[in-house]
């Protein structure tokens, strides 16, 4: 049944996930295990070779399970995983059995192992939940093509005509909605009442089994109705589930009733970045909802409080803040390889409201370019600079030190064009910082006995902010 009343406190904010830090794992090429290697003897193309639309690595749940203490260690404490369930696809967003994982990632079992070693190790397991649209293996799209308008499960999708025409030749339509008219990934009719209901218990099933969470793909393509039922389906189970919707700009109509605990807010992501990078900016990515442009600092702060703007203090410490994902060029690339600007960004995505997630390999600096090239696989044989990674296990540190202050919000000023000054408050102290992004200017620091907290490694000073850094202070108010 839909909610009532959408203050349940059921659908309160989950207690863990306001001190998360996530970490995103493309399966595939995150890590190839001996144990299903062994198992299966599948046939994988090279590790090494560079990232193509198809083809498989071999990547598997063993693989991150074998990695669970190296996350650990950086302070990862949320895993989310795109799409394991039984798909074509080396991306898996083509779904054919989702209550099955694909043997290639190890089958049930390595989730289930996975879920356990994780939550020995507090680490919390966030799966990516395809309900959008389906692959054209999946048993009912499958009955359609063998039976046509005879199917049972024709109004499963919303077909135009028949025969239709499951795999088209060039210039001919496939008869069926789908996504992004791409006929391999058929949508679903929510009109209809047993979709709904399928798609629910897949939800309930997996959440039974022990995950921790659902990201949503395409979240804004499903009706309303739909996850009103499915938020409260999966906190009735377990009031500690996340459910965070992927939706690219402004989520207030999902947000403000409660469909989700939060969004993949890409808006911190590609402003931080635009904003750091500044002249040196790498933007041949052309997307309306990830638009890489330069920023002043003004610019740059009226888009974070506007942002903020449109959501409750709950709300805002629930989004998942990124700087990129499987579906944009890394970071790194559109920052033109520069760690500096790469260490600003981190510093400034790990500082603002919501929980911040790096995109897997970002720590040893891949920095691959646009789909399929950021979907690189994780180097094996650690032989990386560790520069990075230490970097990012010193703000998880900090975060996890201040975040008291965090969680109440930071105001932002611009006393020149290039520095950023942000000011923190809890009851008794106020943390002050200054963000440089210029590349060739040094700022003056007022003299000051504050007590820095926390700082750039490549400075001693404490009164000019070289180039390229940060620094943060501890008052008494």
């Amino acid at each position: 049944m839909p909610l009532k009343d959408h203050n349940n406190p059921t659908l309160k904010l989950p207690s863990w996930v306001e001190n998360a830090v996530v970490y995103q794992i493309f399966p595939d090429r995150f890590k190839r295990s001996k144990t299903s290697y062994k198992k299966n003897n599948f046939e994988f193309m090279n590790w090494e070779d560079p990232p193509d639309l198809q083809g498989f690595r071999g990547g598997d749940l063993f693989g991150v399970i074998e990695r669970l203490d190296y996350l650990k260690g950086i302070g990862i404490n949320c895993i989310y995983l795109n799409p394991i369930f039984s798909s074509a696809a080396n991306h898996r967003y083509h779904t054919y059995d989702y209550f099955k994982v694909d043997p290639i990632l190890g089958g049930d079992e390595a989730l289930y192992s996975l879920i356990d070693e994780a939550h020995k190790r507090d680490i919390f397991i966030v799966l990516d939940g395809v309900f959008n649209h389906c692959g054209r293996g999946f048993w009912p799209f499958h009955h359609i093509i063998e039976n046509g308008k005879s199917s049972p499960y024709k109004n499963w999708f919303k077909l135009h005509e028949t025969p239709f025409k499951a795999y088209p030749k060039e210039n001919e339509t496939c008869g069926y909605d789908c996504w992004w008219n791409d006929p391999a990934l058929p949508k679903f009719n929510f009109e209809n009442k047993d979709v709904e209901d399928f798609l629910l218990s897949v939800g309930k099933y997996w959440v039974e089994k022990g995950i921790d969470g659902w990201r949503l793909d395409v979240a804004e393509e499903i009706p309303f109705s739909f996850w009103d039922k499915f938020n409260y389906e999966m906190k009735r189970i377990n009031s500690e589930v996340w459910v965070v919707g992927e939706i690219w700009g402004d989520a207030r109509k999902w947000l403000n009733k409660k469909y989700f605990d939060g969004v993949m807010n890409y808006r911190v992501g590609w402003s931080t970045i635009s904003w750091v990078a500044d002249f040196k900016l790498n933007s041949p990515y052309k997307n309306p909802f990830y638009p890489l442009k330069n920023l002043t600092s003004k610019e740059y702060i009226n888009i974070l409080k506007i942002t903020e703007s449109w959501y409750s203090n709950e709300i805002n410490n629930g989004n998942l803040n990124l700087l990129d994902s499987h579906d944009v060029p890394r970071a790194l690339n559109t920052l033109a390889k520069d760690i500096k600007s790469l260490k600003l960004a981190l510093f400034l995505l790990f500082i603002n409201k919501g929980v911040p997630c790096i995109y897997y390999g970002t720590e040893i600096g891949l920095s691959g370019g646009a789909e399929p090239h950021c979907r690189e696989s994780f180097p094996c044989n650690n032989k990386y600079n560790d520069d990075i990674r230490e970097f990012i296990k010193s703000i998880i540190e900090f975060r996890k030190t201040y975040r008291i202050f965090i969680k109440n919000g930071i105001k932002w000023t611009s006393p020149e064009k290039d520095i950023l000054c942000g000011n923190f408050k809890s009851k008794k102290n106020k943390i002050t910082i200054y963000v440089n992004r210029s590349r060739l200017s040094a700022f003056n620091l007022s003299k000051t006995v504050s007590k820095i907290i926390f700082k750039s490694e490549e400075f001693n000073s404490r009164e000019v902010l070289p180039p390229q850094s940060f620094i943060c202070y501890l008052n008494s108010i």
